[in-house]
């Protein structure tokens, strides 16, 4: 379901002609519901497009406003029986999208694309700008995942409440955007002066009109490229401006790449894809420091980034890449260069994961049946925060437990992840875990040894032992646990809370809810003190049978080595996610039988269990006191494997 759709090109068009070709290149079946407009195409890549009833958006005569009701989408989605709903840039047919999703118990991914909130309040109503954001967070949040396009999208969308967020940019038609395209005839035609262009929409939420500070840079030439209800205000205000109206296919490629700068001043882009093409044009760009931008441009390597609203500092970025013919050329090689990765069928393919993603995310809402409360990770409190002390407190999952050393010793997650903090400077680290522990424990013995050691950063995963007992009270336990956090948030320690989870076994699942309602609560008591959090919910693959050990109860190395990963991403480890997939590559985990499960496990515990013991009765935590992890001549050293 679309927002937006042919014979309209934008940004959301063109994405969706992507998936549509992807889709139908890997043999997936497509349906497209649009808003009607005339030559609204019957098929386009093997799709079938379903127009629905539509109204003008005022100002713009081409484009149209999905109105159809929920039951028309409803009873479309009935006749094609999708796996899953991909809204585009959902607001108004995506809501009803959303909402008929919902009813016909299909999951449904929303990619956020255009920052409407942003766009009304440019427009000056304040009124209107309330609805859209709350009508933004409504929708995200009924969605079974959000994608995002840009590093501060995904900060807005967290800070308003959605959770369940995960990025997802654009690819880039590297082959039609090319530096081959740039026509020195073309230019010539033009100007003989350096050429700064722009492409995109001429309307008010572009702020087009902050490029007439250009028109003072002596040797410049402004090159507008587009069209929109502000077109003949802006020729007004910018007359030496060159307008070319609307442009596409290989003659907007010939504009851009002969373009030797390109500028691009709008601050309400959630990603902007003009810039990409840009780069792939071999084009350097100058561009605000908001939104979009700042995930696509260097600076100094391939473009300049201003300071929003700095008109001033956009004229001397400017002068400075038109006066340096060098430069230009430099930036725009690693403009190039920079895009070559980020082609469509690369993203297509990263899309069809966040699908697949969504079907998991959707079954284990069914399963819980239950009103999950669901939140947002909190971000990390301190954005490139290194930490010099860390302690981590839980039972046998923290302890390490199905996760062996060569040596024999345990590791475990919080190991695992002391080793990537450990990488930015070294780190003292002790884990005062061990197995059968429950929360009395935690709130004891193991609060009272952490605040000796005076920990910067303490982890705490507690509770399904405590959870798994016939009469558990949730409540209490939470409360408990908030007792902790809050004691070390007042001692002046971050706080990293993870969720207990469950494995994905038939037996299992009468404790879900019970798991969920702790969980809830959890979210609560991160909101309240200040901690970090890490909602296991949200990462279903971790249930999988893969990321189990052989006695299916506790995490396999691989189970250890992905919770470690997720944790470092949120600790603001660089490039964690990436080193997370690299590992789990380079590792291949072997499944046991199940006789040998009964045998070396099964058996064992309920052994204990009739003798009234615990696997944790004489133990005692493996490093009650810090070992210094780091590059040093004294310290031992410690490898992950």
């Amino acid at each position: 379901m679309t927002e937006s759709f042919l014979p309209h090109m934008n940004g959301v068009t063109g994405s969706v002609l992507q998936i549509l070709r992807h889709l139908e290149r890997n043999g997936h079946e497509a349906h497209v519901i649009a808003p009607d407009a005339v030559g609204i195409p019957s098929r386009v890549h093997g799709a079938p497009i379903e127009p629905v009833a539509s109204l003008a958006l005022p100002g713009y005569r081409n484009v149209r406003i999905g109105a159809a009701t929920t039951r028309r989408v409803a009873a479309s989605l009935e006749r094609f029986r999708p796996d899953v709903v991909h809204l585009a840039s959902p607001f108004a047919l995506g809501w009803r999208g959303a909402l008929a999703a919902s009813s016909r118990g299909i999951p449904a991914v929303a990619a956020y694309q255009t920052d409407i909130a942003a766009y009304t309040e440019r427009y000056r109503l304040p009124a209107t700008t309330t609805f859209a954001r709350n009508h933004i967070v409504r929708l995200h949040r009924r969605a079974t995942l959000t994608l995002v396009p840009s590093t501060e999208s995904e900060h807005q969308l967290t800070g308003l409440g959605v959770d369940r967020i995960r990025r997802w940019g654009r690819g880039v038609d590297a082959e039609r955007f090319h530096p081959s395209r740039r026509d020195e005839s073309w230019q010539r035609c033009m100007t003989k002066e350096v050429i700064v262009g722009y492409v995109g929409r001429l309307a008010a939420e572009k702020q087009v009109e902050d490029l007439a500070v250009l028109q003072q840079v002596p040797g410049v030439r402004l090159v507008i490229v587009g069209d929109g209800p502000s077109r003949a205000r802006l020729q007004a205000e910018m007359p030496d401006a060159v307008f070319l109206g609307h442009l596409d296919g290989d003659a907007l490629a010939q504009a851009i790449a002969s373009f030797d700068i390109f500028v691009h001043p709008g601050e309400s882009e959630t990603f902007g894809q003009t810039l990409q093409e840009a780069h792939a044009s071999g084009v350097p760009i100058v561009a605000t420091g908001r939104g979009g931008p700042l995930d696509l441009v260097r600076m100094g390597i391939d473009g300049w980034l201003y300071r929003p609203g700095d008109l001033d500092d956009l004229r001397m970025r400017v002068a400075d890449l038109a006066g340096d013919g060098r430069k230009r050329r430099a930036f725009g090689v690693a403009g190039r260069a920079a895009v070559e990765g980020r082609s469509w069928q690369a993203v297509c393919g990263q899309l069809l994961g966040h699908f697949e993603e969504a079907r998991g995310l959707h079954g284990l809402d069914r399963q819980l049946r239950s009103a999950r409360i669901r939140r947002p990770e909190p971000v990390l409190p301190a954005v490139g925060r290194r930490w010099q002390r860390y302690v981590a407190l839980g039972d046998s999952l923290t302890e390490g437990l199905c996760d062996p050393a060569p040596d024999g010793a345990l590791r475990g997650w919080a190991d695992r992840m002391a080793l990537l903090l450990a990488a930015r400077g070294g780190l003292h680290y002790a884990n005062l875990a061990v197995r059968s522990r429950r929360v009395r424990d935690v709130s004891g013995e193991q609060l009272t040894k952490a605040r000796e050691l005076r920990p910067d950063l303490v982890s705490i995963l507690i509770g399904a032992n405590d959870l798994v007992k016939s009469h558990a009270d949730v409540p209490a336990l939470a409360a408990q646990v908030e007792q902790v956090v809050q004691t070390l948030r007042d001692d002046g320690a971050d706080v990293l809370l993870v969720t207990p989870f469950l494995p994905d076994r038939r037996a299992a699942r009468l404790f879900t809810r019970r798991f969920a309602d702790f969980a809830s609560r959890l979210a609560g008591v991160a909101e309240r003190t200040g901690a970090m959090l890490i909602d296991t919910d949200l990462h279903p693959e971790l249930s999988s049978r893969p990321n189990w050990g052989e006695d299916l109860v506790h995490l396999s190395s691989r189970g250890h080595r992905f919770l470690a990963y997720q944790a470092g991403e949120m600790l603001g480890v660089p490039h964690a996610d990436t080193l997370g997939a690299l590992d789990q590559v380079l590792h291949d985990i072997d499944a046991t039988t199940r006789a040998a499960w009964w045998q070396h496990h099964a058996l064992p515990w309920v052994w204990r269990r009739l003798r009234g013991r615990v696997a944790g009765d004489g133990r005692v935590a493996k490093h009650d006191d810090y070992v210094y992890i780091g590059r040093s001549s004294s310290m031992r050293s410690v490898e992950v494997h």
